[in-house]
């Protein structure tokens, strides 16, 4: 008996729809989101379970880990194609949404999603920490810019050492908005502190690692590029080809093909936005700053021909190419280019 069990996952519980031959709903159930709530709820089934599927979301991985430790074939699908595929219901509840991925699954029309490691898991963690807390500061900054506008006061360009100076020179001579902007200095002092901190605990992880060291030996990549292409590639053996890599993270054109019609558009930035962003400011410490090299010849050459804006995007993408291939072979970045060196 073919069986497939489609899960949809919300914070408090999970919709189960059990799927039997032809597409038959066999069962539905209930059970909290945990995984041994679900492991008790799949075992009480009288028979036996060929895969489970659910929605690749916040609480999959935790998830689909505890499944697949019990002994179940657990896949999490891609979240784009089953929200498409989804949205073609007219009537939306959890219950109907389990009993739609329970066939996509039976039907295999998913893309599986990889199951990061827990390693991968806590660098993306500690990375998306010290981009929270960047992003507060720069929101403080603009903040106070905001403040002191209304009142005629431009801060214009400041540095980021003469950003407090600046401040307090602006607003010396005014006691309540010298009062508002010192409870802001403050909270940018210590949020700056605790980038600092974690900016160290970043490098020193990327020094201790010997993948990151090995993509480091490109110019415009430095800790944090390197961190974040290995936590989100976390097994560089799962891609067939190193050139897979850029259609992964959705760093090539989305086409738009019917008859008559062939639409070559931007690019689809498809999966990890993150990883894209990395990959982009390489793109441009390498392609303006560093020392010369192939990579930087042939994005300039790209330039040339087809703009400054499409050779940056292909740069991007040919560096999570080149980095891929130097995690496979092991070789740091060769700064000239021979018939060994394979991009």
């Amino acid at each position: 008996m073919n069986v497939f069990i489609g899960l949809d996952v919300s914070l408090a519980s999970t919709a189960i729809c059990v799927l039997g031959p032809q597409g038959k709903v066999v069962e539905e159930l209930e059970a909290a989101s945990e995984p041994e709530a679900l492991v008790r709820a799949m075992a009480s089934l009288s028979y036996a379970v060929d895969a489970i599927g659910l929605e690749a979301g916040p609480l999959s991985q935790w998830l689909s880990k505890g499944i697949e430790e019990a002994g179940f074939d657990v896949v999490m699908m891609e979240t784009r194609l089953v929200k498409a595929a989804l949205k073609a219901m007219p009537i939306k509840t959890d219950r109907r949404d389990a009993q739609g991925i329970a066939r996509l699954l039976q039907m295999g029309w998913y893309r599986p999603v990889h199951r990061k490691s827990v390693s991968s898991q806590e660098i993306r963690a500690l990375l998306t920490a010290r981009k929270s807390v960047q992003q507060a500061i720069i929101n403080l900054e603009l903040s106070m810019r905001g403040v002191l506008r209304n009142f005629g006061m431009k801060l214009g360009h400041v540095t980021r050492i003469r950003y407090e100076v600046r401040v307090r020179e602006l607003v010396e001579q005014n006691e309540i908005l010298s009062a508002s902007t010192e409870a802001l200095l403050r909270a940018r002092s210590q949020l700056r502190a605790e980038l600092a901190d974690l900016d160290a605990k970043i490098g020193g992880l990327a020094k201790h690692d010997d993948v990151c060291r090995l993509m480091m030996t490109m110019p415009g990549v430095g800790p944090i590029v390197a961190l974040t292409v290995k936590s989100a590639i976390d097994d560089p053996t799962r891609f067939a080809r190193s050139k897979d890599v850029g259609p992964w993270a959705g760093l090539t054109p989305r086409r738009t093909q019917s008859g008559e019609m062939d639409i070559v558009g931007q690019i689809t930035r498809a999966g990890d936005r993150g990883l894209r962003t990395a990959l982009y400011q390489a793109a441009m410490i390498l392609m303006h700053r560093g020392a010369p090299n192939w990579l930087q010849s042939w994005a300039l050459k790209v330039a040339h021909r087809r703009g400054a804006k499409r050779a940056m995007i292909a740069l991007a993408r040919r560096i999570g190419v080149v980095l891929h291939r130097m995690w496979i072979d092991g070789t740091p970045f060769r700064y000239t280019q021979n018939s060994g060196a394979t991009a």
